[in-house]
């Protein structure tokens, strides 16, 4: 294995010669491999069907698909390549997992042993799988450092005293939810919680939340979990956060400083800047 060294999410030293990327869905894989791309790393990908986006076959040297719970063959085309690092980047729709997950015997003897399908649990189980195999799995901001959010308000709006005190209602609950592993969002109006996103995701949480809350003054929470891993499920906004909270009537999100990404980050702001929505980061 080629030497290296992560410092604060970004890559220092030498440069790798290949790189595993276990894509889920979003634009997060894409852009992980684009960054790795401009550092001369060659990305092999593992994308899911129905989950990854076709446009990441542009971005990767070369890529194979799998089914969802696939586990077994994951592992095997990982080797295959002699791939030694990689990351496990995006996400797989909660739902899925409940419908349309056919396992094969290594994921189905993975779940059995871990009894729950809780994200922490279950992919921190997946990830010591991979590793015993003689892959390190490392942290899914490993080459995007400068899209984790820097502290302050990233707007042009600034918040009110109003929606500060909304902001600091909702953390503690937010923090609270992602210790019990439910969720990382929230959102919340005059001290009432209108929305915890639990298996549906933030933008439904607050599609939800607009509907109950009479469609304006509405404060999204998002955090990290107390015991967040780094290497997977790391919060994530994006434009289309903002176009879910402009149609349920949000006018402020708050997030994590270091430990959210800003995906598409310069479109993200100029889109909340239009809307007269505040970005804040603590």
């Amino acid at each position: 294995m080629l030497s290296f060294e992560v410092q604060n999410g970004a890559f220092t030293g030498k440069a790798m010669s290949r790189f595993g990327l276990i894509a889920g869905n979003g634009r997060f894989p894409v852009l992980f491999a684009q960054s790795a791309k401009k550092q001369g790393v060659e990305v092999i990908a593992i994308a899911h069907k129905g989950q990854t986006l076709p446009e990441l076959e542009r971005s990767v040297d070369k890529i194979f698909w799998i089914k969802v719970g696939q586990l077994g063959r994951l592992i095997k085309l990982l080797k295959a390549e002699k791939i030694k690092d990689a990351a496990m980047v995006g996400g797989i729709t909660k739902t899925v997992m409940f419908s349309d997950v056919v396992p094969d015997l290594h994921a189905i003897s993975l779940i059995a042993k871990t009894r729950t399908l809780n994200d922490d649990v279950l992919l921190r189980a997946v990830a010591d799988e991979i590793e015993k195999q003689g892959i390190t799995i490392h942290s899914s901001t490993l080459f995007l450092s400068e899209l984790l959010s820097p502290a302050g308000c990233l707007t042009n709006r600034k918040p009110t005293k109003k929606e500060t005190k909304d902001v600091e209602f909702g953390w503690n609950i937010a923090k609270e939810i992602g210790r019990l592993d439910v969720g990382q969002s929230v959102v919340v109006k005059n001290h009432v919680v209108l929305a915890v996103e639990a298996i549906e995701g933030t933008d439904q949480a607050i599609r939800r939340a607009g509907e109950l809350g009479g469609g304006k003054g509405l404060t999204v929470v998002k955090v990290s979990k107390p015991q967040q891993d780094m290497r997977f499920d790391v919060p994530a906004v994006g434009p289309q956060t903002i176009t879910s909270m402009q149609e349920a009537g949000a006018a402020v999100l708050a997030v994590e400083q270091g430990k959210t990404l800003l995906i598409d980050k310069e479109e993200l702001i100029a889109a909340a800047n239009r809307a007269g929505i505040c970005i804040i980061a603590r």
